[in-house]
Parts: C-alpha cells; sequence; structure tokens
C-alpha cells in the first residue's frame, strides 16, 4: 500500500504546490511531540494547544487559496456570460461553439479544484487520526466539533462546499442555453430533469460526491460530537494523568480492597461461637459483625480529607490500624474479654480505607484505563465478600504457642494480621506518590462523599451479614426440630 505522502507528494497540481496541506510536516511533529512527552520536556497540555494551532494554519491556508481560485473561476464565468449574451443578439454557431468549450474548460478547472479540496480532506482525516491513536485521545472530535460550529470556522468551506454549487449551476444553465441557439431555449429551473447531460458536468457531479464521502465523517463529528471543549484532556484530567498512573499503585490499591471485603466477612462463620465462648449473649454477634461497617462509616470522612494530600499515608496508617484491630480480635480469646474482641473490629472499621481506593482510581488512572480499573475495584470488592467466609471454614484447628490460642474463632483475626503485616511491607516498597504539585491542581471530586453513600454501604453490610445468619441459624433449628422429632419417635 502506497503510503499517503507519497501519494500525496504525487498527485499534487505543481503549481499548487505550496497550497496543500504540509502532511509531512505534520507527521514529523506527531513523532516529535511523543518523543518530547517521554522525556517529560513538554506537557500534553502544550501538544494539543500547538498541534490545534497548527491545524487551523494549515486549512487557513487551504481555504483562502480555495476562495481565491473560486474567485478566478467566478470572475471567468462573469466574462463568458458577457460574451453569452453578445451572441444569442447575433447567433453564430462557430463562436456559440467556442462558447461553449470555455464553459467546459471552466469546468475541467474546477475539476482540479475539487480534486485539491478532497485530497486535503483526506490527509486531515489521515493525520488527526494518526494523532488520536499516537496519544489516546479524542482529540478528533473536539477539533472538529469546536472548528466545524464556530460561525467563523474555515472548516465549513470544507463541509459545505461553499461556492461551488453556485459555479456548478452556472456552467450547466449556460450550456443549456447555447444547446439551441436558434431562441427555443428551456430553463433548467423549470425542468430539472432535462439538464444538460454535457460529460464535464457528469464528471463534476461525481467529484462533488466522493468530496462528500471524504468530509462526511468530519461533518458527522462536527453535529453530533456529544462532548464540550472542557472535555478536551485539561491540567486536572489526562494530560497529567499519565505522569500520575503507576500500575503497582493501582494494583496496591485494588489488594488493599480484597483484604479488607475478606477481612469484614472472615469472622461471620465464627462470630456467635466467639462472642458465647466469651460469655456473652447470643445477640452480641450481631453487633460484632456490624461493629466495623458502622465504624467504616466515619472512617470514610478522614479518609476522604486525609486523601487529598496524600494517598500512601492513609493506606499505611489504614494498614497499621488494621493489623492491630486483628490483633486484638485474635487476643480477646486469651483474654477471655468481649470489650477486646468490640474494640478489635471497631478498629478494623476504623482502618477502611476505600475511600482512598476509589479516589485513587478517580484521580489517579487516565480516562481510557478507568472503567477497566473501576471494574477491578468492583470484582475486587465481590471476591473479597466470597473468599471471607470460604477461607474460615479452612480454619478447623485448635492449638497454642506459649499462651496465644490458635482455633477457629481466634485464626481469622491472626491469619488477617499477617496479611496486613505483609501488605504494609508491600505498599512500603512499591507505592508511588503522585507529584504534590500536580495533585494540587485535581478537583476534589470525592472529598465530601454525600453521606447517602456511606449509609448504603452500612445498610448492604448489614443485609448480607443479617442473611447469612438467617441461613445459618434456620439451620440449626431444622436440626434441633429433626433431633426432637427423633426422640419424640423413640419414647
Amino acid at each position: 500500500m502506497v503510503a499517503f505522502g507519497k501519494k500525496l507528494k504525487e498527485s499534487q497540481i505543481q503549481e499548487w504546490q505550496g497550497y496543500y496541506i504540509n502532511y509531512k510536516l505534520l507527521k514529523k511533529k506527531v513523532n516529535r511531540y511523543a518523543q518530547q512527552l517521554e522525556v517529560g520536556a513538554e506537557d500534553h497540555r502544550y501538544v494539543l494547544r500547538d498541534f490545534s494551532r497548527m491545524l487551523d494554519g494549515q486549512i487557513e491556508k487551504i481555504v483562502l487559496f480555495l476562495l481565491e481560485q473560486q474567485g478566478q473561476l467566478a470572475r471567468r464565468l462573469s466574462d463568458l456570460r458577457d460574451q453569452h449574451d453578445e451572441i444569442l443578439q447575433q447567433p453564430d454557431g462557430s463562436k456559440i461553439s467556442e462558447l461553449q468549450e470555455a464553459f467546459r474548460g471552466v469546468g475541467h478547472d474546477l475539476l482540479r479544484l475539487l480534486f485539491f479540496v478532497e485530497i486535503n480532506a483526506t490527509g486531515l482525516r489521515k493525520i488527526l487520526k494518526k494523532f488520536d491513536k499516537r496519544f489516546g485521545y479524542r482529540f478528533t472530535n473536539y477539533y472538529v466539533k469546536t472548528r466545524a460550529n464556530h460561525p467563523y470556522s474555515q472548516l465549513r468551506q470544507v463541509f459545505r462546499h461553499v461556492g461551488i454549487g453556485a459555479v456548478v449551476g452556472a456552467i450547466s444553465r449556460n450550456l443549456v442555453d447555447l444547446q439551441d441557439h436558434q431562441g427555443n431555449y428551456v430553463s433548467i429551473y423549470d425542468q430539472p430533469a432535462l439538464s444538460h447531460p454535457d460529460p464535464v458536468i457528469n464528471s463534476i457531479k461525481a467529484a462533488v460526491n466522493r468530496l462528500s464521502n471524504s468530509t462526511n465523517f468530519l461533518e458527522f463529528l462536527g453535529k453530533h460530537a456529544f462532548i464540550m471543549e472542557d472535555d478536551l484532556p485539561t491540567q486536572s484530567e489526562d494530560d497529567v494523568a499519565e505522569q500520575r498512573y503507576h500500575f503497582m499503585s493501582l494494583l496496591l490499591n485494588l489488594v488493599n480492597t480484597f483484604l479488607y471485603m475478606v477481612n469484614t466477612y472472615i469472622i461471620v462463620p465464627t462470630a456467635d461461637d466467639y462472642s458465647l465462648s466469651l460469655g456473652a449473649a447470643a445477640t452480641v454477634c450481631g453487633v460484632v459483625i456490624g461493629a466495623m461497617a458502622v465504624a467504616q462509616v466515619f472512617s470514610s470522612v478522614y479518609f476522604s480529607a486525609w486523601s487529598n494530600k496524600s494517598y500512601l499515608r492513609p493506606l499505611v496508617f489504614s494498614s497499621v490500624v488494621l493489623l492491630i484491630g486483628n490483633t486484638l480480635y485474635a487476643l480477646a480469646y486469651d483474654l477471655n474479654s468481649i470489650a477486646v474482641l468490640l474494640i478489635g473490629r471497631l478498629f478494623c472499621g476504623l482502618g477502611s480505607a476505600r475511600a482512598v481506593n476509589r479516589r485513587y482510581i478517580t484521580d489517579c488512572v487516565p480516562h481510557k484505563l478507568r472503567m477497566r480499573a473501576s471494574a477491578g475495584f468492583v470484582s475486587a470488592s465481590a471476591l473479597g465478600m466470597a473468599c471471607g467466609p470460604a477461607l474460615a471454614c479452612l480454619f478447623q484447628t485448635d492449638f497454642k504457642i506459649y499462651k496465644l490460642t490458635f482455633n477457629q474463632e481466634t485464626l481469622p483475626g491472626w491469619v488477617m494480621a499477617l496479611f496486613w503485616l505483609v501488605y504494609l511491607m508491600w505498599l512500603w516498597i512499591s507505592f508511588r506518590e503522585p507529584p504534590q504539585e500536580i495533585k494540587e491542581n485535581i478537583m476534589p471530586q470525592e472529598v465530601h462523599a454525600g453521606w447517602s453513600t456511606r449509609l448504603n454501604t452500612f445498610l448492604m453490610h448489614f443485609a448480607l451479614t443479617a442473611i447469612f445468619l438467617i441461613f445459618k441459624n434456620s439451620i440449626y433449628y431444622i436440626k434441633v426440630l429433626l433431633f426432637s422429632a427423633s426422640l419424640v419417635g423413640t419414647f
């Protein structure tokens, strides 16, 4: 396949060479922008502004030349029209034939001009596509929409083929008038079906159709692109997102989400037995499970505010608090204290950094990856909710190390404390804090998360816990009833 740059050079009309789109220069510019961004010499905002300015200059050059050529064609048609009027007063067959050829000559020059516009429109389309593909932006949508709908837009000359229809109409009408030089004239306006079937007119119509197909996609974007100028990546969006994005940091946030949800539900299968073993009433089991969700409502507030200044420090604090909380939860058995058990669960809830996890995805993940990152957040949450109770079922053991008891009640606490310790070390080694000077320009989107969102999270935890407990207790009561029935049958 012949490269477009080579095709453009071979197709150029020599005397119009300086007025074509400089595709080679624009292509070099795109490659240079990529190099500058890679070494950090320029930012994305500069690249977008500079490339827009270059395109504006190229399009202006093309359109001004197009208007100049249309003016020359119009003057030639005006002169031919004067000759037409003189010939009709004194018909002369040879002069009429010469005049018809002169009108056809204007038509052929119009064909050259149409091809000039078509090749330039193709060049514009290709360079916009190359820019979008290279940098992953919707720059084409933005550029075409803002230029096409502006009252002083140069692109409108290309979209609407301004002036070309008038020239075609003048050529066609005059050729029809000259067809019958004996005075029996047929107007193309009165009977359009009788328009002159001259080959040059057919060629012009075909060229106009090709040009329409070449520019239709640009016109469509200009009319239907549902974005505003503000959707162009700004200093608070995608132009700095690449500088803030770090895959390992995103992964650490998703792992934090997963571990927290495991931590929430890992105690559900054994919480009632644990509470009873410490001498508490059976109803205290619900308080033990729900304490973490209650504390999470409050933790969302300070973690949201803290994430305005840092991501690493809140995550470290969260891991330390969860490590302490799970250790207290496990120690409550040997201390024989329901209070320590509840304090441990409250600590776990106060260590919830889910607000930081969501905020990191919103602020530090590029727009093109944000949907996948959000899906990862939801998946990590769901997986953690499923793995928590399943993991608890594996802790069917009972042994002691020194004075510490390890059984099905305490192992969820000890295992989660170990997980959070490992996570804390991984976090300290691998997490990369986004540059502070960039982060200060980010518009906080989740700083003051609505209380309704936190309440919904709280209710969701309680609802899932209640469903699990109802299911578990139902099985217990069914067993009791079956046992009672067997005793009755025995007697």
